[in-house]
């Protein structure tokens, strides 16, 4: 949410806000607003895909700051869409605005595009320190200023509705809040900050009613919007009023369109006098109260206060107190999720993206820095959403079919266009007996779709792409699988992970060299190789892995890292820094950012998109396979920096010294990356079959990935590379 033009007004107003010295409190933090703002005012990358472990370090840094002030962080997240849709015409125009920011980031111009898995990585590295967290059903705003009432704390967020909220312990603005520059002695350590209340503000209006503030809002116009019918009143308004300064106020005139509003405002006792104004300016029903607010725009105007009426009681305080999850605060629909997904939503585990396509089947694909006169990245990961909208809807209106939990065969994308399984291409169109066998074939007993909000050159495009549920059917109640007509059991782990391999198209056995922690990187990099228009090159896919042992290695000298390597005879510790600052050496630097090989984003942004959704469905399938550290696998200035480095003419192997662990593991990865992207059986396409339209891809059937990943790698190796293996991870 925002009010429009509120923050410059209270900032451009010294006497708003108040110089503290922050120290020993809670603090409810908005972690939206907090991602953002680190990663946009620190410089960190996003041309190139962005700069994961850096980001991972600055949040790092940002807690440790609040730690040693004895500072208690509560992040609340956002989650899904408003179902009220009030918001989305909002979401539509930023999602359209950053789809030309993207672009204008492609050609070495400005613009703020955040890097798609910052809030994943952020996420991790919260319950890494153990950081109280719950993500919210939806737009997290009321939620947090009900926490911070009941807590009698402050609020840190980036938002002008908390200029609104009446708060008693206040609102400290991001943009104030000097974290970098902690002052005080080493046991009264203070982040020095700026403080807003509504009590400063009101007091420069005459001792103005507080609860008069979010009809301000709502005049003024804030994310949700303002009716049809208040630049009408705010036309009516005695010009005077709004010219003179009036009110309680100060006899000057305002110095903005806020400043004349609350000016207006401040001559009312109660909310109830001003919206009888309301009506009596608009020829409504005249009287007080709520006679006043059942008609016409006054009641229209009440509505959009309640937005601003934050209960004594907040209903997240038991979730942080012992982890339980109040009745309150989930749409009907939301309601209807199996505890353990429910859970992991409050957890923030089970994105944004499922809960939206649960909820609204719609949701909403962010714009990445690539080549906008290709189709959108996110084209390459369809076949991932359209599984994990199979799975989430199965359940729906269109309910499942018998049939196809008999009879489904392998899934090839028809992704919106009813299929290609049934043959028939050559045909105008299919009859309505065709059209109900593809969806049988697909899971559903009639279509389902998403509606999915993607780039389509530098416009925003709706597409209705197909809900398919997988051929090794798992149930959204419980994730369990059909044991007879009546009767449901717990999907064992295996089954889980059959399921997740048959939408990556991967063979158990193509991963068995890789340490758990990173088979579910190298089968979606398998899946990208193979899904990917264009295909990526070879020096691509070398500097990809490449940046994937480099974050190995660099996470395991981290100090008190959960993969910290125990030391062994083999382990040449010098050889292996050499290694790491070598690569460093060829990051692209800051001043080098200017000129991006926009080809090379466009497939990185292919990779990132279909790790993005597979991470979605790893986590909507109760992780079969353990999250890889995702601040230490990618990170775009390096990828760039060692695509670049090959095309100088250098191999790649020049910097992986010889018998070294960083490069038996470079030659692990790459084979079973290779063996991942192949698909074997009669049905798998020939080479000139590979390119898909846009809401095409394919699923792959039967036997995938034919190699069996063990050829090149020795048994050595996986030994080896064990070492980097805690026991925590092998436990999970």
């Amino acid at each position: 949410m925002g009010v429009q033009g509120l923050t410059t007004y209270v900032e451009s107003n010294t006497n708003f806000l108040q110089d503290v010295r922050f120290r020993d409190s809670r603090l409810v933090i908005d972690g939206c607003s907090l991602y953002f703002r680190l990663y946009f005012n620190h410089g960190l990358d996003q041309q190139h895909g962005g700069d994961y472990d850096a980001f991972a370090c600055l949040l790092t840094q940002f807690l440790s700051a609040l730690a040693a002030c004895n500072i208690q962080p509560y992040v609340l997240l956002d989650g899904g869409m408003d179902p009220s849709d009030k918001k989305f015409p909002t979401l539509r125009q930023r999602l359209q605005s950053k789809i030309k920011e993207a672009d204008s980031l492609s050609h070495g111009r400005g613009g703020s595009v955040l890097p798609i898995l910052v809030r994943k990585v952020f996420v991790q590295v919260l319950v890494q320190r153990g950081i109280p967290l719950i993500q919210c059903p939806a737009e997290a705003d009321w939620d947090i200023a009900c926490l911070a009432r009941q807590w009698n704390c402050p609020v840190l967020t980036n938002d002008s509705d908390f200029y609104i909220f009446d708060l008693p312990a206040g609102y400290l603005p991001l943009r104030f809040f000097q974290w970098t520059n902690l002052n005080g002695k080493a046991s009264q350590r203070y982040v020095p900050s700026r403080c807003y209340t509504t009590n400063n503000l009101c007091r420069r209006f005459g001792g103005m009613n507080r609860e008069l503030l979010p009809l301000c809002a709502v005049l003024t116009g804030n994310d949700y919007g303002a009716p049809k019918e208040a630049e009408t009143l705010l036309a009516l308004i005695d010009g005077r009023a709004l010219g003179r300064g009036g009110g309680r106020g100060r006899g000057r005139a305002p110095a903005s369109r806020i400043e004349g509003i609350l000016n207006w405002l401040s001559s009312f006792p109660s909310v109830a006098e001003a919206l009888e104004e309301v009506s009596r300016l608009m020829d409504g029903e005249a009287g007080a109260g709520k006679r006043a607010q059942q008609c016409g725009l006054s009641a229209q105007l009440w509505a959009a206060m309640q937005e601003y009426n934050i209960k004594a009681q907040s209903s997240l305080a038991p979730w942080f107190s012992g982890g339980a999850l109040a009745p309150r605060g989930k749409t009907s629909a939301l309601a209807q999720l199996p505890e353990c997904l429910s859970l992991a939503a409050a957890q923030g585990q089970l994105p944004p993206l499922a809960l939206d396509a649960f909820v609204m089947q719609r949701v909403l694909l962010f714009p990445q820095v690539e080549n906008s006169k290709l189709a959108s990245s996110h084209c390459s990961s369809t076949a991932i959403r359209q599984a994990v909208y199979g799975i989430l809807l199965q359940g729906s209106g269109a309910q499942p079919s018998k049939e196809a939990h008999v009879q489904m065969q392998g899934i090839r994308g028809g992704r919106g266009r009813g299929g290609r399984g049934g043959g028939g291409r050559g045909q105008q169109g299919l009859n309505e007996a065709a059209k109900a066998a593809a969806a049988q074939s697909h899971g559903f007993s009639s279509p389902v779709f998403v509606e999915e909000y993607d780039r389509l050159d530098l416009n925003l495009k709706k597409n209705q792409v197909e809900a398919i549920i997988p051929r090794n059917r798992v149930y959204l109640d419980g994730l369990s699988q059909l044991l007879s007509d009546a009767c449901y059991i717990q999907a064992p782990a295996a089954v889980r992970l059959g399921v997740l391999f048959e939408v990556l198209a991967v063979k158990p056995s193509a991963l068995a060299p890789v340490p758990p922690h990173l088979q579910l990187a190298v089968a979606v990099t398998g899946f990208w190789l193979r899904e990917a228009a264009p295909r990526p090159s070879e020096p691509l896919l070398r500097a990809l892995v490449l940046g994937m042992v480099y974050g190995e290695l660099a996470l395991n000298n981290q100090p008190g890292a959960a993969h910290k390597i125990p030391v062994a005879p083999q382990r040449n510790w010098a050889t292996e820094q050499a290694f790491l600052s070598a690569l460093d050496h060829q990051r692209v630097r800051p001043g080098e950012r200017r000129g991006v090989d926009v080809g090379a984003a466009h497939c990185l942004s292919q990779w990132q998109s279909c790790l993005w959704s597979a991470l979605c469905l790893n986590q909507l399938l109760l992780s079969p396979l353990p999250e890889p550290d995702l601040s230490w696998l990618f990170s775009g200035t390096l990828v760039h920096g060692l695509l670049r480095f090959q095309k100088a003419g250098w191999a790649v192997e020049s910097l992986l010294p010889g018998a070294s662990l960083a490069g038996q593991l470079c030659s692990c990865l790459l084979g079973a990356v290779k063996a991942c992207s192949v698909k074997a059986g009669p049905s798998c396409p020939g080479p000139g079959k590979k390119k898909r339209g846009r809401g095409q891809g394919r699923r792959g059937r039967g036997g995938r990935g034919q190699s069996h990943g063990g050829g090149s790698v020795s048994e050595e190796v996986n030994n080896r590379f064990a070492l980097l293996m805690s026991e925590e991870e092998y436990d999970d």
